[in-house]
């Protein structure tokens, strides 16, 4: 019987990679609670478990003391010494409790403790033996599907694969074989505690270590990664060794060495960019295969940087959705914002505009009240030139803008352009009338009415016209002198 009871132990204890000690210790509690479920007593009970007969023994135990408060835990030093008369105070008086009248219930009882028991101890097992295995390659198969989660036989345990820890371009069935990372150790209360990926950023870096001798022995390092699971992966490495070429050595002779890793992603895209302590430089390698023209670091406290690009480069440097640009952001660690030649000129031409032209207060809109002033500066339209500009789709997308205030807006500017335009005309044609003064030594030449260019034109010429001359008679038929002239003039004037 004891051989017996013991040879199970040492099963359970080789199956779930448990010690015998733990097993024999949650033996001992389990006869403990079935002791106390049937004798009814909150006495301090314990057990023993007995290798040689296999019995597990169970004792209540009383503490001597000379005067007693607990009846059920204590006993008083007289008699204690009836039973061992050596005894002192401090000592324990042990009494055994007979096993074989537990019964069927009590057996049951302890069962399910020594399974509570064992189970617990295989969690923790299982705990500390993987949480200090983060981001360690492991292989596994594919057992089960439980939703859209993946089940990984790790042949200890099991692993749980979430949705979000899959690679987009990769399908499971049950029975593949698969390489992940260690993501995560969880203490759950019951199913899988190991989370496993495939779209960790450490799964690449472990591949390549298993794929590079210069990344495993140390000579190539990987100094940063950023990854988009099933989609792309930028990579930055540096060689300790001057002799040694970092891309060359992961790109491996024809490639060989990333297209297997490329074939283990499922053919994922990889781009190896040498790593470079100026960040300049090594932001203009991060956004490959993208030509950078010049890179310029806009605020080092928030990490953020300014990159252009030719025009034909920018939609090369942004990616598919922004992803490159994305990607070199998370493989620098600064943020990145890309603009092409053509806007950073327009840029520049705006801020010089506003520079030499600060425009024109609202408030000179006639028509358009305070409230209405307020919500536009609020919306960042401070000038009347800044509202001139914006359409009215612009215009109504500020709160508490409507299309009746859009159209008296616009009047209001149009009226105030008009105005302008009034002034400019006004203006030259008052500095020529002071131009005109009269020359002293020559008579003054008023400006004609409205109605009268032949008047003017008898009077820049010293002539009468035909019908205000007079009827020549052949007695006075004498050619006006120059005082009739004048005279004539001052009346055609007038």
């Amino acid at each position: 019987m004891a051989s017996l009871l013991y040879q199970t132990i040492e099963q359970i204890s080789r199956e779930k990679h448990i010690e015998p000690e733990i097993i024999v210790a949650a033996i001992e509690d389990a006869m403990v609670v079935a002791a106390r479920k049937y004798y009814r007593t909150e006495e301090d009970l314990r057990s023993k478990f007995n290798p040689e007969t296999g019995h597990v023994d169970v004792y209540s135990v009383h503490t001597v003391v000379e005067e007693v408060s607990d009846p059920l835990r204590e006993i008083s030093l007289s008699e204690a010494r009836k039973q061992n008369p050596a005894i002192e105070v401090g000592g324990e008086i042990i009494e055994a409790r007979p096993t074989e009248v537990l019964g069927r219930i009590a057996a049951q009882t302890a069962k399910q403790v020594i399974l509570q028991k064992v189970r617990e101890a295989e969690r923790d097992t299982i705990y500390n033996e993987f949480h200090t295995r983060v981001g360690e390659l492991v292989n596994g198969i594919v057992k089960r599907m439980e939703g859209p989660d993946i089940i990984v036989d790790m042949g200890r345990t099991e692993a749980r694969l979430p949705k979000r820890e899959q690679s987009r371009l990769e399908t499971y069935n049950v029975g593949d074989r698969l390489r992940v990372t260690i993501r995560a150790v969880e203490r759950a209360a019951k199913g899988p505690q190991v989370v496993v990926s495939r779209a960790d950023p450490a799964l690449v870096q472990r591949l390549f270590e298993m794929e590079v001798p210069e990344i495993y022995d140390a000579t190539v390092q990987i100094r940063a990664v950023a990854r988009e699971a099933g989609e792309r992966t930028k990579i930055a490495v540096e060689s300790r060794d001057k002799d040694v070429d970092p891309v060359g050595a992961c790109v491996g002779m024809k490639g060989m060495r990333v297209q297997s890793i490329i074939r283990e992603l499922r053919g994922e895209k990889i781009d190896i960019i040498p790593y470079n302590e100026d960040t300049v430089t090594f932001a203009q390698k991060a956004l490959s295969p993208a030509k950078v023209t010049r890179v310029q670091i806009v605020d080092p406290e928030t990490r953020s940087l300014e990159v252009i690009v030719e025009d034909t480069q920018l939609s090369l440097a942004i990616g598919k959705k922004g992803q490159n640009v994305r990607l070199a952001s998370k493989l620098i660690g600064w943020n990145i914002d890309i603009k092409s030649e053509e806007e950073k000129r327009r840029e520049i031409e705006a801020q010089m505009a506003a520079l030499t032209a600060p425009g024109t207060a609202l408030s000179v809109l006639q028509g358009v009240g305070p409230k209405t002033i307020e919500k536009l500066e609020a919306a960042g339209v401070t000038s009347v030139e800044k509202l001139a500009d914006m359409t009215p789709e612009q215009l109504i997308e500020i709160p508490g803008i409507g299309e009746k205030m859009v159209e008296k807006i616009h009047q209001a500017v149009a009226a105030y352009f008009e105005a302008l335009e009034t002034l400019a005309t006004a203006a030259p044609a008052e500095s020529e009338h002071a131009l005109e003064a009269p020359v002293e030594g020559e008579p003054a030449v008023e400006a004609p009415a409205e109605g009268a260019p032949e008047a003017l034109a008898v009077a820049e010429s010293g002539e009468t016209s035909e019908a205000e001359q007079t009827p020549e008679t052949p007695e006075t038929a004498e050619t006006p002198q120059s005082g009739e002239a004048e005279d004539s003039a001052e009346k055609a004037g007038q």
